[in-house]
């Protein structure tokens, strides 16, 4: 029986990468991703950056697992798995299953005893969060709103009635097309309150920016990058 290595990479910046995930990523027959060909670049990099920590690199085969392959790659992963080869999931960046594809092939391991590990490292969330000044004790992420403003606009107004029962710091992932759409909806939902922005974590261009809402669609008037959005309602 292989194993299924759940593995991190960076979102930004290639340092943030662990020693244990380069050395899975370079050991398994067989690595799982969004892109092959962006996952293929990330390992050039990587084995070009730090080869001297890499024994001698394993030949692997990139498979594309994606929001449109999964239901039907899940179970070939499955089969090399049971045949006993080790497998490493990932992303495009940062952790997987977080607003990302893996949690099918997970949990279908799982079902069949299969052991997954799971390689800790960069995600965007975390980073955000810690670095927001907003608290860290509670917090309830809510990956990408609704495209639909309708029952974006419900999500909202429903965050508004639990908070009087959990006190927590909300969190949001958004796209570049439709964070002025968040943005707005949050001011004609709770006024204009607060929020912190992270755009960009970790890369050369990046910002952790704290205003209101109305300072918000004026500083992102012309959105560029991916987006994490933290605010709460005390």
């Amino acid at each position: 029986m292989g194993t299924l290595f759940v593995v991190a990479t960076p979102i930004g910046n290639l340092e943030d990468i662990s020693i244990r995930a380069l050395r899975v990523l370079f050991s398994v027959s067989v690595i799982a991703c969004e892109d092959t060909r962006r996952t293929g670049g990330l390992l050039r990099e990587l084995e070009t950056r730090y080869a001297s920590l890499l024994d001698t690199p394993t030949d692997r085969t990139l498979i594309r697992y994606d929001n449109l392959t999964e239901q039907t790659t899940t179970f070939e992963l499955l089969e090399q798995l049971e045949e006993g080869h080790d497998i490493a999931l990932v992303s495009d960046a940062g952790t997987p299953l977080v607003s990302d594809p893996g949690f099918v092939l997970v949990r279908e391991a799982r079902k069949r005893n299969v052991p997954v590990v799971s390689i800790p490292g960069a995600s965007a969330l975390l980073a955000a969060l810690t670095s927001s000044g907003l608290a860290t004790d509670k917090f309830i992420f809510l990956g990408y709103p609704p495209e639909k403003q309708g029952p974006r606009l419900k999500l909202l107004q429903s965050l508004s009635q639990s908070h009087a029962l959990i006190h927590a710091t909300y969190i949001f992932y958004a796209s570049p097309h439709k964070l002025l759409s968040l943005l707005t909806d949050m001011k004609q939902t709770y006024g204009d309150i607060p929020v912190c922005v992270g755009r960009e974590l970790t890369k050369l261009h990046e910002e952790n920016w704290k205003g209101t809402l109305s300072e918000a669609l004026i500083h992102f008037a012309e959105p560029k990058g991916e987006f994490v959005v933290l605010f709460d309602l005390v």
